[in-house]
């Protein structure tokens, strides 16, 4: 990776791809910008920890739009904006590409955060508005999992058939591939990425696993509601919520 030394705020790089006539997604020309390294390896890292200065990690969703079998058509990537999380600007870019209904369409997401239960809501309530799209969701770390809201959350999206499964390193190198201005250079893990990601993947299992023990998501007691927001409120007084749409750009910081 590129001298941390040197790391900081950067602009992303513009990238042109596909040079296709104006029409529907499958006929539209795909222009992107490109993810730092910096960007990359600070906002995607899987580390429970990030080293001094401690910036936000925020929430960045990459997308790939393709045909089953086919060529990929589009992608992109959205981050939090003010009042509007990644999910929700993800979902005003594909309904805004006018898909052809007739045909059946494959959305693949790498996302930094697992989506809240409001985001989790308005994926699921989109796909079921377009029963010819189908999403998966690959996510680096899972964001308030102890928490039963964000919990149900996770659940809704499974049972919906949105499949939410942890970023491992074949889907790192994938998103380092496609949305990252790599300059040519191959995917080089960071250290304990595998480690980390099977410790996030553990923890998932056992969440989604309790989608068969339903007494272990019924509703909560109202000391365990306000228990859940008490955490919540001195998590985010450590600036750590990555879902704040009022955060300001964090100092980046090396991946290891």
């Amino acid at each position: 990776m590129s001298d941390p030394g040197s790391w900081g705020t950067e602009e992303p790089v513009s990238s042109r791809a596909g040079a296709l006539p104006r029409g529907r997604a499958e006929e539209r020309r795909n222009t992107m910008n490109l993810l730092t390294e910096n960007t990359f390896c600070y906002q995607f890292g899987n580390q429970h920890k990030v080293k001094e200065p401690n910036g936000r990690r925020k929430t960045y969703l990459c997308y790939q739009l393709k045909l089953p079998d086919g060529p990929t058509l589009n992608k992109d990537y959205t981050k939090n904006k003010k009042k509007r999380h990644a999910e929700i600007c993800f979902i005003d870019k594909i309904s805004s590409m006018d898909l052809d209904k007739t045909k059946r369409y494959e959305i693949t997401c790498f996302i930094t955060w697992s989506p809240c239960p409001f985001c989790a809501k308005k994926l699921v309530d989109f796909i079921k508005d377009h029963p010819h799209l189908s999403l998966q969701i690959f996510a680096s770390r899972l964001y308030f999992h102890w928490i039963w809201g964000y919990q149900v959350g996770l659940h809704h999206l499974w049972e919906s058939n949105i499949r939410v499964s942890v970023m491992r390193e074949p889907e790192f190198a994938d998103c380092w591939e496609n949305f990252v201005d790599n300059q040519g250079k191959a995917f080089k893990p960071w250290e304990k990425l595998t480690e980390y990601s099977t410790r996030i993947g553990l923890r998932l299992g056992r969440i989604l696993g309790k989608i068969h023990r339903p007494n272990l998501v019924s509703e909560p007691s109202s000391e365990c509601i306000q228990d859940e927001r008490d955490c919540v409120d001195a998590i985010r007084n450590l600036s750590l919520d990555a879902h704040d749409p009022l955060y300001e750009e964090g100092t980046q910081d090396e991946c290891s």
